[in-house]
């Protein structure tokens, strides 16, 4: 069996070297065969020891969300990755934006650029959202709130103070839809605070949301 065909069914998320290796376990040099691959870009380094399937494989490659998740984990999609992804902002986000328990750091490879912030637990577990791309592809996602207070609490210019300058920062400055802002969750957003960095400034925007109606 070629290697194609061996790789198809762990195609669509990220392959560790491990693995990659025991699919050439019949080969005298699996090293040498993974180099090969790589130059003829039939694999693609994402990191040290973690690949995905390149385009001249023609299979079902990983999201660039999920490649994210799998980059540095524990971590979800979060920031204006996701603010883009359920279009509350008008901008496209081009760099993947994920928070982890882990410390802060980016990545660039040839599938894109990948930023993690850090927070810490217990707030870090709220809000998360599991969305499924296919059968083989879930990916870790911050909800509506959670991605708009993540972007406040991980901006460090970012200090509340009142309502009509939440206002300006959620209107005017991200352009979020007044409709989109009456539509979130004011009840899970307050639950949240007692946990969370910024308790001031995220106490400030539960109480300009509430007050949108």
């Amino acid at each position: 069996m070629d290697f194609r065909s061996s790789i198809r069914e762990y195609s669509e998320s990220p392959i560790s070297r491990h693995l990659i290796l025991q699919v050439l376990s019949n080969y005298k040099r699996p090293n040498d065969k993974i180099s090969e691959l790589l130059k003829s870009k039939e694999l693609i380094a994402i990191r040290r020891g973690l690949y995905v399937v390149g385009p001249k494989m023609e299979l079902q490659a990983p999201e660039p969300f999920l490649i994210a998740n799998h980059l540095r984990g524990p971590s979800y999609v979060s920031l204006e990755s996701a603010l883009s992804y359920w279009d509350m902002i008008p901008e496209r986000a081009y760099e993947i934006s994920s928070v982890t328990t882990k410390s802060s750091r980016t990545y660039r490879n040839s599938i894109g650029r990948f930023s993690y912030h850090q927070l810490k637990t217990p707030y870090y577990s709220f809000g998360i959202k599991i969305i499924e791309y296919s059968p083989k592809q879930s990916v870790l996602i911050a909800s509506r709130e959670k991605a708009l207070c993540d972007k406040i609490v991980l901006t460090p210019k970012i200090n509340l103070r009142s309502i009509k300058q939440a206002q300006e920062f959620l209107m005017e400055d991200l352009r979020i839809d007044l409709e989109v802002l009456r539509a979130l969750d004011t009840k899970v957003i307050e639950s949240w605070i007692k946990d969370a960095p910024k308790k001031s400034s995220l106490k400030i925007l539960h109480k300009t949301l509430t007050k949108l109606w």
